[in-house]
């Protein structure tokens, strides 16, 4: 049995209180659309505690009026974890929105890591990247963790060299071609060493190559498959939390020796999220260890 993700034990989340569909940023918003706001609540106080059920840890960022997807924390940005102890703060890259409409979230989420000690850097001002929404690490068994980076609807492909630079990590672009699936984290999903679950029919010709290039047993989602957000789930060493189960797809992901919790989150699909939307990982580490470390 492969390993399992060396991250993926303790996460970001922002509670519901303001959110709601009030602009139209991607193919699923509709302003038309109401959302049930006790409803969204539930749903992502069901995520939480499946998550925690899960082992992980769960931190909270408060909501904030105006700032209705602030609640879909991916996208606040890179985060690079060192180890508890090791005396090194934590760093994290703020995401570049591209739309006006969420360009206020920024100034928050740099002050919630500020406020704990997290080192901030930047991307330069001229480049668009929405973080973990669009940039995902990949570890292959025995080899170094690459970062895989979306780009074209949301980021930049210019912000993946700058990326590289400042996390002294090698970056693979992946271009997303399918309006709908907006994101990378829509597309792509680390299981472990050998293994993450891919939605090809998002990427360009290139983009499907270096997947198949980096991954040697993906789980190639159909294009249905791909649209019910399935890929956008949280993996918690063995525990796959998914907002939809496709039924081949949880049968492959248990023949693998994963348990698959479904964790509905309808209300947030209709601003085009999904699990994985709704949490940012605090325990991704990108920098190469020193030599003293390994």
């Amino acid at each position: 049995m492969s390993t399992t993700l060396p991250w993926g034990r303790r996460y970001l989340m922002c509670p519901p209180r303001h959110f709601g569909v009030l602009y139209e940023i991607n193919p699923w918003m509709r302003t038309e659309v109401t959302v049930d706001s006790d409803t969204a609540f539930a749903q992502w106080e069901r995520l939480v505690d499946a998550l925690q059920a899960a082992g992980a840890q769960v931190e909270i960022m408060p909501s904030q009026p105006g700032l209705p997807d602030l609640v879909f924390t991916a996208n606040a940005g890179i985060v690079d974890a060192t180890p508890d102890g090791s005396g090194r703060p934590g760093r994290f890259v703020p995401s570049h929105f591209r739309h006006p409409e969420r360009q206020p979230e920024t100034a928050v989420d740099i002050d919630w890591f500020a406020r704990r000690g997290w080192k901030i850097e930047r991307l330069p001002d001229q480049l668009d990247h929405e973080g973990a929404g669009d940039a995902l690490p990949f570890t292959p068994e025995g080899g170094r963790t690459v970062l895989v980076s979306g780009y074209s609807f949301r980021s930049d492909a210019a912000a993946a060299t700058a990326l590289s630079q400042l996390l002294g990590i090698p970056v693979r672009l992946v271009q997303l071609v399918d309006p709908r699936l907006y994101h990378l984290d829509l597309t792509f999903c680390p299981l472990d060493g050998r293994r993450a679950i891919v939605a090809p029919s998002g990427w360009d010709r290139y983009g499907r190559k270096v997947i198949e290039a980096l991954v040697p047993e993906p789980l190639v989602l159909t294009e249905e498959e791909a649209l019910s957000f399935c890929a956008n789930s949280v993996v918690v060493g063995r525990t796959v939390v998914m907002p939809a189960t496709p039924v081949r797809v949880g049968r492959q992901l248990e023949a693998w020796g994963f348990e698959v919790v479904e964790c509905r989150v309808d209300e947030f699909l209709k601003a085009g999220g999904g699990c994985r939307c709704l949490t940012l990982a605090l325990d991704v580490r990108l920098s190469p260890e020193p030599a003293g470390e390994r």
